[in-house]
This record gives C-alpha cells, structure tokens and sequence, in this order.
C-alpha cells in the first residue's frame, strides 16, 4: 500500500508577512517563502539551536486530545468511570477495531501531504518531505493496545507524531529533510505472543517467517500473516530498515511509573531501556486424589510452582531486580485433583545485562533445589516435604540493555527544558518496559520522551495521563524533531 500526494503548502497566505516579497527567517533551518521570492535557506549554525523560536509553532492541546479520545472509538475496552472518555481500550493487533485505526491514520497522514508506506509487517510508515531528499527523522509508537488498556500506552505518541504533522502543516514550515510518523504493528505482543515483533523484524533482529508464523493467544489460530492479509496490511514494502530507512525515531510515551508523578517533575529524558528475559517453566510432578493422598506422598506442581514464584520474588529483591510471573497454566483443572502439571511465565528484567545472567544463574540454581524438597531459605518450614518434582525452563524473549542516541538524548533534554521553562522539571531516566525504540535504536539513532502517568498505572482501563502533561509531551516530541532535523542541516549528524 502507497501513496502520494503533493504537499498543499499555500504560500499565498503569508504574502501580507513579508516585506518586498522577500524570505523571512522565522526558524533556523526552517524555511518559509512567498510565491514571489526564490527558495533559500536560512542560517543553520551550530550556535544557532539554542535561538529557535517556536513561539508560533505549537501543539494545539484541545485538538490533540480531541483526536485521542476520538480514536479511542476503535476498540473501547472496559467503563471504570461515569464520564465518555473513561473507559478502557481493547484494540488488539490485527482486530477489526486496530485496522479502523489503521485505515484512519492512513488517511489522515496522506490528508496531512504525507507518502504512506505499508511493509510487509503492516507497520505504517507516513512520510512528510522537506527541503532536501533523504530518509525521515520519524516519530513512532503503537496503536495496538492491551486487553484491558488504558487510551494513552502507545496512542499517545502515534497522535503526538499526527498533531506535530497538523502543526506543520497549519504555519506551512517545510522542515530541511523529510519527517514522519510510523505505527509499529503489534508492539504490545498481547494477541500474538512475541512484543515490539514488526520493529524486530523491521531492525532485521527477528526473521520475518516466524513473526508471521506467530499464532494468537488464547484459544484461537489466526497467525500474523493470515491478519494482515484479512484486513488488508500485508503492504508489498519488505519489512527492513534497509527499504524504510530512518534517520532517527523519537518516541513520546507514559511512563508507566511512579517516579515522574512522585518527584513532581514533568519530562523524562530517556537514556536508555533495561535488560530482560522472558522464561517458561514447566513443573512436572503426578496427579493424584487430594482426598486419598497423604501431603508426604504429593507430587503437588501447583505448590511447586508457587514456592518458586515467591523464590523469584526473593531473588529479585537481592539484586534489586525484578521478577514477575503474568501467566500461569494447571492441569488437570479439577478440584479434587493435585496438579501434576503447571507451566508458568517467568520476566526477568534489571539496568544491566551482567545482572539479568546473574538473576538467571541463580533462580535455575535454586529451582532445582526446591524441586528436590530441599528446605532452602526455610521454603518448608512448617509443612510436610513431599515427593521430588521436575522443573525445565525455555527461554523465550531475550532484550538486552539498550543505550540510547547521545545526539537525540541531547535533542529530548534540550526540547524538555524550553517547553518547561525549568531543568528542575526535567529528569533522566531508563525505561524499565521495552519499546519499539529498542529495534530502532539498533539501526538509527534514538531517544524517548517519557511524561507522568497518574499513580504510576499502565495496561489498565484506569491508566491516565493529564492533557496538559500529554500537551508538554507533544510540544517536546515537536520540537526534539525539530533539532535534530536541524543537526541533519548542519551536517552534526
């Protein structure tokens, strides 16, 4: 899927701006001409980032959460509140409601003058030229939510990049290189079991034939292909940064945190993204009667596993990790039946990589010690050992730490201090949940722009961002854009 249409740049109505039919310089780098006089560009030194005036380059707030609330039509998930915009989101990859988002980004960036690009993964490229030919500078983020989501976990960042394009296109600025907004597809890996997936595949770090080959949770056997080809993304662009290049991502998100809200700070300047591994473990032990077999005669895999949930919960706490569990499975399912089998998720996630391997080695150490009965850490105390169980892992999901662009970094701090008014206001900070940007980072250089989220709640119906916080992020996302076109124009970058 393509398209093209010409910019509709109306430069008739600055006439009455202009003096003697003459350029005017009202950005650095950004070039804004009458009919009448010839295209030029304006002053782009290195001194000059510092200068840029965006007081008449400004996200409209009201419009930007207009068209959030909008879109959250597509896919409305569960009420927690008595006013229209709260309810929740289900808007999973793939859904009928994710390709009535799609269909109206689609047709909103080539409204807005963009090129749009489909590839073979359905990510959605919209593409806005500038002076010059080249790869674009893109913001990018998620449409596809979770389940039981909130409006603000992706779709803020996806909107922010449409409001920057409708900011563009409302003062006619043509920015020296192209700029864009992408849709990675299925980021949040809740209907098809593998997150950031088509960013991976994009980055060449996933193979392109397992990510279609992925199945849906949950009882059905839809694979991404089939999806994509049913609601008409399966785009004929392959899924590469070599046929989609960018020449940076930046990517406004909540937070999903506390640490924002607690501090009372406004802007997060992301540094970089933790370390994780996703595991399956699988607990064999026997089913029996549980009203027949004595507690010392059990091989109980339920109990099995719930000693080592608790076991990784420790064992974060010592590394100053964490440890999280998010699906669990039993069979047989009756209630007079001890469970002989139970298979569970294991996420393992900390800053560094050394401290991921670290809180591996040992949980695999331990877990095989209370497989065996042995009373570790006092795991038995007070209760009866019973019968030896087996315990195998599967490693499913590896993400190393990733660090991100200095160039873009310096682009976010600088932005967030000038919309804030206040480095006090501005932190940074790692994310502690992998994003899209992960893969981008791994092929063109990256940053993140994080703004508070309220209690720190995230993949919840409740999941709330203020306007004015969401505005701050939009402006930000503009205006790190913005400077890092310019650095492009100066040929910093």
């Amino acid at each position: 899927m393509a398209c093209t249409i010409r910019r509709p740049f109306l430069r008739h109505k600055f006439i009455s701006r202009l003096s003697g039919g003459l350029p005017v310089a009202l950005s650095s780098g950004l070039v804004q001409t009458s009919p009448l006089s010839s295209r030029r560009r304006f002053s782009t030194s290195p001194n000059n980032l510092q200068g840029i005036n965006f007081n008449d380059l400004k996200v409209q707030p009201r419009r930007l959460m207009e068209t959030l609330h909008g879109t959250c039509s597509f896919g409305t998930g569960k009420r927690w509140g008595n006013a229209n915009i709260e309810t929740g989101m289900a808007r999973l990859s793939l859904s009928d409601s994710d390709k009535q988002a799609r269909d109206w980004f689609v047709e909103t960036a080539k409204a807005l003058g963009c090129t749009v690009t489909v590839d073979a993964m359905g990510n959605i490229f919209a593409v806005r030229p500038g002076r010059r030919e080249g790869p674009a500078t893109f913001a990018g983020s998620h449409l596809d939510t979770q389940p039981t989501g909130g409006r603000y976990d992706g779709i803020l960042g996806v909107l922010s990049g449409i409001e920057m394009l409708k900011v563009l296109q409302d003062h006619q600025w043509e920015t020296e290189f192209p700029v864009g907004v992408v849709n990675w597809t299925n980021e949040e890996g809740a209907r098809f079991p593998l997150s950031m997936v088509s960013s991976g595949v994009w980055a060449e770090e996933v193979p392109l034939e397992r990510a279609h080959n992925l199945q849906e949770v949950g009882g059905g056997t839809a694979t991404m292909k089939y999806e994509l080809e049913r609601i008409g993304y399966l785009g004929s662009t392959p899924a590469s940064y070599r046929s989609m290049p960018m020449a940076a991502h930046f990517e406004l998100h909540i937070e999903q945190g506390p640490i924002l809200e607690t501090e009372q700070q406004k802007v997060g300047v992301v540094k970089g993204v933790q370390a994780y591994k996703w595991f399956t473990i699988n607990v064999k032990g026997r089913d029996a009667h549980t009203g027949t077999t004595p507690l010392s005669s059990r091989a109980d895999a339920m109990l099995l596993a719930a000693r080592l949930i608790t076991h990784s919960h420790r064992i974060a706490t010592v590394h100053s990790a964490l440890a999280s569990t998010g699906i669990l499975t039993l069979s047989p399912g009756s209630t007079n039946t001890i469970p002989g089998h139970v298979r569970f998720t294991l996420d393992v996630r900390a800053p560094s990589d050394a401290t991921v391997e670290a809180m591996e080695a040992d949980l695999k150490r331990d877990f095989a010690k209370l497989a065996a009965c042995d009373d570790l850490d006092g795991s038995l105390a007070n209760s009866t050992p019973g019968k030896p169980l087996d315990v195998a892992w599967r490693t499913d999901f590896v993400s190393p730490a990733t660090n991100f662009h200095p160039d873009c970094i310096a682009a976010v701090r600088a932005s967030a201090e000038a919309v804030t008014g206040s480095s006090s206001l501005v932190r940074d900070m790692t994310s502690g949940a992998g994003h899209d940007s992960v893969y981008a980072s791994r092929r063109c250089p990256t940053s993140m722009i994080f703004v508070p989220s309220k209690n720190g709640v995230s993949h919840n119906p409740e999941e709330y961002t203020s306007p004015d916080d969401c505005a701050i992020g939009a402006e930000v996302l503009l205006q790190s854009v913005l400077r890092y076109d310019q650095l492009r124009a100066d040929r910093k970058v």
